[in-house]
């Protein structure tokens, strides 16, 4: 797989709260796997004996046959101690006319294991010692923990202090080791750096390796709390452990772990002098490829001279912050003239800085760059020699050593003697004290704090490392995390480092479950770890407007979900306007016919002394024309924005007029019969017609709807009403009917006037009257009926504004029903047929009717 990187760093400027926190170091590192060493990166335990003389003293360098019973990764470390003391020997604002010496002795532990502990070597016992023999200041001892966990009883009986160039957990007990002080703080905020790393790539699925002892566990522990805080998922759990029997056992198991997971990310944190590291060894064989996240201790080349934590992703490293120190690589070249005498030597030792701000030439992928352009690239000066961290302990060490003794000579503190006039031995634990309190700034600037109670949170540099052709590695800083900025302040990623030097976005995302896009909502699955979800949709009008939400949001009354579900949008308001076309088309058909309903009513008022009007009782006729005109202009009511008036004038004037139209042809059709009953020889039935009584059915009738539309409005009136949910995305303005039960009422007294007005008009259809307008009146109310019975399911299958329509249109249509079929037939025979239209021809024709009969 082609790793795409492009060279140019550019670091921005950053705002002032993130002053400390931006990466300063335009560097990059690069390293050769030297395949002639088979040791890797092993490292020894070391001691580090520290005494002093009067005046300048030159240390005598790798004297005797220290080169060949170490590694290089330990002439590294021994040389860092051996620069540390030479500046502060030439500084004479340090310690002046008192120079810093150091012993050192290496491989205790494999000595211990082969010959036993000789308590009779000074070296390994320094304060046992004879008369006039020097006795050592303090002890230095790294970066094996496990050296001074064997060889501190010791000290401590011999009252020597000792310092350890790292933190480990089980040498943290005072009580059982009182005379050590711990040189690197504990990792506190380093599984907070790590979560924090993850969130910030859009990781929530990670594994972990860790070694199964009491620094792995609390290690776990610590970062499970975190996770649990930032919605971050363990996939497994890999412990490592130190039982060689069982490991054998478990390491088919170590491997299916893994590479049954889904998780593109693997947290590795312990100890690398345990069997993680054989793991990573027969691991490379199995090809398992991961993005691998860890610390700086494993941050080496295995005895396979490659890197112990290697794949096609790169490896994330957290590096506790260190400066870089000028005059490294030019003092190693001077006590290693031979060995380091070209850049080539020092990047088979450890990593080469370099300025890493111009590309390769031609180059855009650097695998496939050709190996002498690369090392234009990598030998561009200045070149400087990188400290690992255990090398930057150290000498942070030798500086606190200094440091308090300084301290020590300025408050003329009686803590020293001299001896022969030559060696001076000050007071260790005196100096010791001092030392847990010292804070002082190193050459480069770094601050340092050996107040363990004050010390501030740790600061990690975070690195990408990848391979390079193939026996060369590349390492780049990318960001950085400061544990004691405010939270989502604490981590600094360099995004064009990220886009341009590094291939983890081009890495499938290390997540149990696809996001959920917006729209969409989290549904846990039950016992499964809350970072394994399905997706599932909103409910109606409910949204989710990012990603990943555990709920939807219900959208507020006036608005509604789009069809996405993404947003909320606002209702539209709407009613039966004018100014839309139904809405005209309605009302203009209301005043149509009204307009027409008058010009009936005119012809009918012209033409009152003809028979035809006359006939049929003109009083009632006149009554049904006008109350069919309120019929027509009451359906503009329905139509506009509805007030509270309106709603109660539509009802209430719909009920009256339209009982007064009803109740008005029963009296026509009562009238009708009456008539006829009258020409029957012997009826007494004539006083009936003589004194109006048919007409007393009209204020009969309309005082009873009266009262009913008085309860009606009285109990619960019309109102206007939103109805917000009728239909999806408007807010529907109607008059609410109030009392639904009145309503029906009201409608069902008209209908039930209507039905007797039908069947009366029906009885009396084939009555051989001359102008019997009894079938008329039956087609009519037959009409009127139709339309109100269609009404009530049409009505009730409708929404918004469909219903006022319905409602209109069924006002207008039994109006027009009435109209059409009782006064266009007489308007056709007074107008259009006026000759049948007399009294003359009216007497024949009821003669004729009666001989008939």
């Amino acid at each position: 797989m082609a790793k795409m990187f492009s060279l140019i760093v550019v670091f921005l400027g950053l705002k002032i709260s993130f002053l400390f926190c931006h990466l300063s170091d335009p560097r990059c590192f690069w390293r050769i796997k030297d395949k002639e060493n088979y040791l890797g990166d092993k490292e020894t335990g070391c001691f580090f004996y520290i005494y002093t003389k009067s005046g300048y003293v030159k240390n005598d360098y790798f004297s005797g046959n220290l080169d060949k019973q170490v590694t290089p990764k330990t002439i590294h470390l021994i040389s860092s101690v051996y620069f540390a003391i030479e500046e502060i020997n030439r500084n004479i604002h340090i310690l002046p006319n008192i120079s810093l010496l150091v012993d050192i002795q290496c491989n205790l532990m494999l000595d211990h294991v082969k010959g036993g502990l000789s308590l009779k070597r000074k070296e390994i016992t320094p304060n046992y010692y004879c008369t006039n023999q020097r006795r050592y200041l303090i002890i230095l001892t790294g970066p094996l923990w496990i050296t001074s966990y064997k060889f501190g009883p010791i000290l401590y009986f011999s009252r020597t202090p000792e310092i350890y160039c790292g933190y480990s957990n089980f040498i943290s007990d005072q009580e059982q080791f009182p005379h050590l002080y711990q040189m690197t703080p504990k990792d506190t905020s380093l599984p907070l750096a790590i979560v924090s790393l993850v969130v910030h790539f859009r990781w929530n699925w990670v594994g972990v390796i860790i070694t199964d002892d009491d620094h792995g566990i609390q290690f776990l522990s610590e970062l499970r709390a975190v996770m649990e805080r930032n919605t971050v998922c363990l996939a497994f759990v890999t412990m490592i452990t130190y039982n060689h029997i069982l490991y054998f056992k478990m390491m088919n198991t170590y491997y299916h772990q893994i590479i049954m997971s889904s998780a593109k990310v693997v947290i590795v944190y312990g100890d690398k002098e345990s069997p993680v590291q054989l793991n990573f060894m027969l691991w490379k064989f199995k090809n398992i490829q991961r993005l691998w996240v860890s610390v700086s201790q494993f941050d080496m080349i295995t005895m396979l001279r490659d890197f112990m934590l290697n794949s096609l992703y790169g490896t994330l490293i957290f590096s506790h912050q260190q400066s870089e120190m000028s005059g490294f690589k030019q003092f190693m070249q001077t006590v290693h003239p031979s060995n380091y005498s070209n850049d080539i030597s020092f990047a088979k030792l450890w990593w080469t800085s370099f300025k890493c701000s111009l590309p390769p030439p031609n180059c855009i992928t650097l695998k496939n760059c050709p190996t002498q352009t690369l090392f234009k690239w990598f030998l561009v000066p200045p070149l400087g020699m990188s400290m690992s961290e255990s090398c930057f302990s150290l000498y942070n060490a030798v500086y606190a050593v200094a440091h308090s003794l300084h301290e020590m000579l300025l408050q003329h503190v009686d803590t020293y003697s001299e001896n022969d006039g030559k060696l001076l031995e000050f007071n260790s634990w005196k100096m010791f004290s001092f030392l847990k309190t010292i804070q002082f700034s190193n050459p480069s600037g770094h601050q340092v704090n050996m107040n363990q109670n004050k010390k501030l949170d740790t600061e990690y540099d975070i690195f990408y490392i990848v391979d390079i052709l193939k026996q060369y590695g590349l390492k780049m800083k990318i960001g950085r995390f400061s544990g004691h900025f405010p939270n989502g302040q604490q981590l600094f990623m360099s995004g064009e480092m990220i886009d341009s030097a590094t291939d983890i976005k081009k890495m499938l995302p290390s997540i149990c479950s696809m996001p959920c896009r917006p729209g969409l909502r989290k549904y846990f699955k039950e016992g499964k770890a809350p970072c394994c979800f399905d997706c599932y949709p909103c409910p109606e009008n409910e949204v989710s407007n990012r990603t990943d939400m555990d709920q939807c949001v219900k959208c507020p009354e006036d608005e509604y979900a789009n069809i996405d579900q993404t947003i909320c949008l606002k209702k539209v308001v709407t009613f039966l306007d004018y100014e839309e076309h139904l809405g005209m088309a309605l009302a203009g058909l209301a005043l149509w016919f009204s307009a027409l309903t008058a010009i009936v009513l005119c012809v009918f008022l012209r033409h009152r002394d003809t028979p035809i009007v006359k006939a049929n009782n003109e009083t009632l006729s006149y009554v049904l024309l006008i109350s069919l005109i309120f019929c027509f202009l009451c359906s503009l009511l329905y139509i506009g924005h509805p007030s509270m008036a309106s709603c109660i004038l539509q009802q209430t004037i719909f009920a009256i007029v339209f009982i007064v139209a009803a109740s008005s042809v029963l009296a026509k059709t009562i009238t009708v019969v009456l008539a006829f009953k009258i020409t029957v020889p012997g009826r007494r039935l004539r006083w009936l017609l003589l004194s109006g009584a048919p007409n007393y059915i009209i204020p009969i009738c309309t005082s009873i709807q009266m009262i009913l539309c008085g309860i009606w409005l009285g109990t619960s009136p019309p109102f206007v009403d939103a109805d917000l949910h009728m239909v999806h995305g408007y807010i529907i303005i109607v008059c609410n009917k109030g009392s639904v039960i009145a309503f029906y009422c009201v409608l069902g007294y008209m209908g039930s006037l209507a039905l007797a007005s039908f069947t009366v008009a029906f009885l009396a259809r084939n009555l051989p009257d001359t102008f019997n307008e009894a079938k008329l009146l039956t087609f009519s109310m037959l009409v009127f009926c139709s339309v109100w019975v269609t009404f009530l399911p049409v009505y009730h299958s409708t929404t918004g504004k469909a219903m006022v329509a319905v409602e209109v249109f069924c006002v207008l249509a039994s109006s027009a029903g009435m109209l059409v079929c009782i006064f266009v037939p007489k308007c056709y025979m007074i107008l259009l047929r006026p000759q049948i239209n007399s009294f003359h021809e009216f007497r024949k024709i009821h003669a004729k009717a009666i001989n008939n009969n």
